[in-house]
């Protein structure tokens, strides 16, 4: 077995980035290399090929499986996780069994983490959080529970960027049991701007202070922003002039595969504005888009309270665009009908009633891949779906807006052509069938390939990696 984990002093200092990194740094070597995250917290998730769902990580030219990424939990509520074990819905986690609940998936965690070595000539460990959470430590499978359990080297990654850097390091250091610490063998500061040498006396201090190997400092990288996010909603970037049109995203609290606009922000046509509790949907916006939801009635109702629905109608009356994706398409409908109380209690509520749909839902999960065409302009598309419920439309007035490969009907277009929504996510990652919407809602797509666009970010990441950490230390810390 040849693996080697990294850990964070927090959240979001980098370790999805540095795991994708690192599995295409030695993937370019002619390794076999696997990433794994044996438990993640996220509703952003992605379809494996045999039909399972993991959290999204950026793989190293291989595809996707359920191995990966063994336990999901995706929050339906603040107290409340719906629990996925490789690939499939296990039941719930309630916050008073968070501590005990999650140590019950162990023994399927370090399964899917053999089986995986037994495939592969390295496999990159991605942590969650942060070990320096003690007091999530007793019945953890993400961190140092793990490490301990698998006997798998540790290397902590630290944020300069977000200050206090070196405290970091050694807090985490300090309040780490010791036989817990003495799994970690080295450290990564993550995201310097400007000259290293300036830091060099901190980095010093904390390889003197810890005892940890310094593997490195990793500069600021501009290209990361163009990698799918994995768990946190990017923040807005500052649009050109040049920008036409304006995609509005109402931020909903169970708000799930925020992603799927991803390969529209890269265009430069297009500025995408998210829209936090509190704020108007603004009238500005030419098109609003409603993304996927995790909680779709519990979403609609604050969606609600927030006062959206009179600002999204509003916007239609003067002639916007609307854009609903799995939930957010739920939204758009007539009703929807809970009669098993898959989100509570059995209800039925009105929806938006921007489309004429009514959707209905069911204890069976959709997870698939899936590709097609608008039946519109014979756009090609390619995403899957996963969601929980039956669509159907209720009015010949409405028209299906896609085609799948194996001929089903999926999603809704009104009659002038302004209100539409279907189950299919990553649907505008496809230059043409991005093009094709950029031009009903009045733009000019830049007709750059998305998917290449990734891969190019991947391998700067790679390069810079190569360039200013300590690989061959990496591996020998793996070995």
């Amino acid at each position: 077995m040849t693996a080697i984990m990294l850990q964070g002093t927090g959240s979001d200092v980098g370790k999805s980035v540095l795991t994708a990194g690192l599995c295409r740094v030695f993937a370019n070597r002619g390794l076999t290399v696997r990433p794994f995250k044996p438990q993640n917290m996220s509703n952003n998730a992605a379809v494996t090929v045999d039909g399972g769902e993991i959290g999204r990580a950026q793989a190293c030219r291989i595809a996707p499986s359920t191995l990966m990424n063994p336990v999901l939990l995706k929050p339906e509520s603040d107290h409340t996780a719906q629990v996925i074990v490789r690939g499939r819905a296990k039941g719930h986690l309630h916050a008073s069994n968070f501590i005990g609940g999650r140590a019950a998936f162990l023994p399927e965690v370090l399964t899917a983490f053999r089986t995986l070595c037994s495939q592969s000539d390295l496999v990159i460990v991605e942590g969650a959080g942060s070990p320096a959470e003690i007091n999530l430590r007793q019945g953890d499978i993400a961190n140092m529970g793990f490490a301990r359990a698998a006997n798998v080297p540790v290397v902590m990654i630290g944020d300069i960027d977000r200050g206090g850097v070196i405290a970091s390091l050694a807090g985490t250091h300090a309040v780490l049991d010791p036989d817990d610490r003495e799994l970690i063998k080295g450290f990564i500061v993550n995201r310097l701007r400007g000259d290293a040498s300036i830091f060099q006396s901190g980095y010093d201090f904390i390889e003197k202070f810890t005892g940890w190997k310094g593997l490195g400092v990793l500069p600021w990288i501009d290209s990361i922003r163009e990698l799918p996010s994995e768990d946190s909603i990017p923040e807005d970037v500052d649009c050109s002039a040049a920008s036409r049109i304006e995609i509005a995203v109402p931020l909903m609290p169970r708000i799930a595969n925020f992603d799927d606009l991803d390969a529209l922000e890269g265009e430069t046509h297009v500025k995408i504005t998210r829209i936090r509790p509190g704020q108007p949907l603004p009238a500005s916006a030419h098109v609003v888009f409603l993304p996927g939801s995790k909680a779709t009635i519990a979403d609609l109702q604050f969606f609600r309270r927030q006062g959206w629905d009179i600002d999204l109608a509003g916007h239609v009356r003067r002639g916007g665009y609307v854009f609903g994706l799995c939930g957010g398409y739920q939204m758009l409908g007539q009703t929807i009908n809970d009669p098993d109380g898959i989100e509570g209690n059995p209800t039925t509520i009105p929806g938006l009633g921007l489309l004429e749909v009514d959707t209905v839902l069911t204890r069976d999960k959709q997870i698939n891949q899936t590709s097609g065409m608008t039946l519109s302009d014979s756009a090609r598309f390619s995403g899957y779906e996963i969601h929980c419920g039956e669509t159907v439309r209720s009015h010949h007035r409405v028209m299906p807006l896609i085609r799948c490969d194996d001929g089903r009907l999926d999603g809704a277009i009104s009659p002038d052509g302004r209100i539409a929504g279907c189950y299919v996510h990553r649907l505008f990652d496809m230059t043409s069938q991005r093009a094709a919407w950029l031009d009903r809602w009045g733009a000019r797509s830049d007709g750059l390939d998305y998917t290449a666009r990734v891969e190019r970010a991947l391998e700067t990441v790679a390069s810079t990696m190569e360039s200013s950490l300590d690989i061959e230390g990496l591996l020998a810390i793996a070995r």
